[in-house]
C-alpha cells in the first residue's frame, strides 16, 4: 500500500486535533475529486513500519484525539489489508484515541447489504476498528459547503459501534 500524505495537526476532518493519513489508490473516481491524483495505487511513498511507528508517534500528544484516514480510497480492498494491521496496532497502543475513516463507498456496501467490488476478507474486522465513517461519494450537485465533515449532502456521518450493534444505520451523535 502506498499513501500520499500525512498531515500531523489536522482539525478538518474529524472532530478535535487529528493525524491524517491520505492513502493512495481509488477506483471510484468521483468527478471533480479533490485530490484525483490519489487514484493511483502506485503515488505517493510506500506504507511502511517506519510509518506506523511515525504516526503513532504523532497521535501520542494528549490533544491529539486521533486518527483520521482518507485518500485515495481506504476502503479498496488492498488498502484494506495494508491499514488492517496498523489498526490493530492503534487500538492496542493508542486505545484513547478516535479513529475516523472517509470512504466512497457507502454503509450499504462495506456491510454487505448491498453487493460491492469493497467487500473483502478483512472488511469486517477493518470496520469493527472504526469509530466514525463518513459514507458515500462526493457528488458535485449535492456539494454544499455548510456541511460539517462532508462535502456532498448525500454523504452520511455514521457511529460505527453502534450502527454495528444495532444492526442498523445509526448516525454520529452530533448529527441526530
Amino acid at each position: 500500500m502506498n499513501y500520499c500524505n500525512i498531515k500531523p495537526r489536522d482539525i478538518a476532518d474529524g472532530i478535535g486535533v487529528r493525524v491524517t493519513l491520505f492513502v493512495s489508490g481509488c477506483r471510484n473516481h468521483c468527478p471533480n475529486c479533490f485530490q484525483p491524483e490519489t487514484w493511483d495505487f502506485d503515488y505517493g511513498m510506500p506504507f511502511t513500519a517506519e510509518t506506523e511507528t511515525e504516526l503513532l508517534t504523532q497521535l501520542a500528544p494528549d490533544f491529539v484525539a486521533g486518527l483520521t484516514l482518507l485518500g485515495g480510497e481506504p476502503f479498496e480492498p488492498e488498502n484494506q489489508r495494508g491499514l488492517l494491521p496498523f489498526l490493530r496496532r492503534v487500538r492496542r497502543e493508542r486505545p484513547e484515541k478516535t479513529v475516523w475513516v472517509y470512504s466512497g463507498f457507502t454503509w450499504e456496501e462495506l456491510t454487505g447489504a448491498v453487493p460491492a467490488r469493497c467487500r473483502c476478507e478483512v472488511t469486517d474486522e477493518m470496520l469493527s476498528l472504526l469509530d466514525v465513517l463518513v459514507d458515500g461519494r462526493f457528488v458535485e450537485k449535492l456539494k454544499d459547503i455548510r456541511l460539517r465533515f462532508r462535502g456532498s449532502s448525500n454523504q452520511r456521518v455514521i457511529d460505527v459501534p453502534q450502527s454495528l450493534s444495532a444492526g442498523q444505520i445509526v448516525l454520529w451523535n452530533e448529527f441526530l
